[in-house]
C-alpha cells in the first residue's frame, strides 16, 4: 500500500492542549489546507459541498496502542471502538464545515487537527450517502443523551 501525501492541512493548534475532541465542539476554529499544484484539479466542485470528510495521517503521533482509555471515558475499549489517534495506522478522519476556496486553498471550520498535518483524501460529505436512522453509537450515547455535551469535549 503506498499513500501520497496530497496537501497540508493548518490549523491555529500546535500542540493538543486546547484542541476539541472533535471539531463540532469549537465550531468557529478555522483552519485551511494547502492541496499541492499537481492535484489542484481534484477540488473542482469541492465548493458544491457544506461539509467535507478530511483524511490525514497522525503525523506527531509516536505511539500504537490496541487498547486506549478515550477521553470520554475511564474505561478501555479496544482502538476499533475508539477514535483515539494512537491507532496501528495512525489514520485520521474529520468531518469539517466547508467555508471557501481559493485556488488551491480550502477553507473550513469545525477543526479538530494538529498543524501541519499531511492531508490523503477529501471527500464530500453526502447526508443521503452518510447519514444513518436509529443509529447506537456504543459507549458515546451516554455521554450524550438527552444533548448533554460533556466537559471533556476540549483536551487538557
Amino acid at each position: 500500500i503506498s499513500l501520497k501525501v496530497l496537501g497540508m492541512i493548518r490549523t491555529p493548534y500546535h500542540e493538543c492542549k486546547g484542541m476539541p475532541i472533535q471539531g463540532i465542539f469549537k465550531p468557529d476554529v478555522m483552519g485551511y489546507v494547502d492541496i499541492y499544484d499537481e492535484y489542484a484539479d481534484c477540488l473542482k466542485g469541492v465548493d458544491l459541498f457544506s461539509h467535507l470528510l478530511l483524511f490525514y495521517y497522525f503525523h506527531a503521533v509516536t505511539e500504537e496502542k490496541m487498547i486506549h482509555q478515550p477521553y470520554l471515558e475511564d474505561v478501555d475499549y479496544g482502538s476499533f471502538a475508539t477514535r483515539n489517534n494512537k491507532r496501528i495506522n495512525k489514520l485520521g478522519f474529520s468531518v469539517v464545515k466547508f467555508e471557501r476556496l481559493e485556488r488551491s486553498r480550502v477553507y473550513f471550520t469545525e477543526v479538530d487537527i494538529l498543524d501541519k498535518t499531511p492531508l490523503l483524501d477529501i471527500k464530500p460529505y453526502v447526508t443521503y450517502f452518510d447519514s444513518r436512522e436509529n443509529m447506537c453509537c456504543g459507549w458515546y450515547d451516554k455521554h450524550f443523551r438527552d444533548g448533554n455535551i460533556p466537559e471533556r469535549t476540549i483536551l487538557k
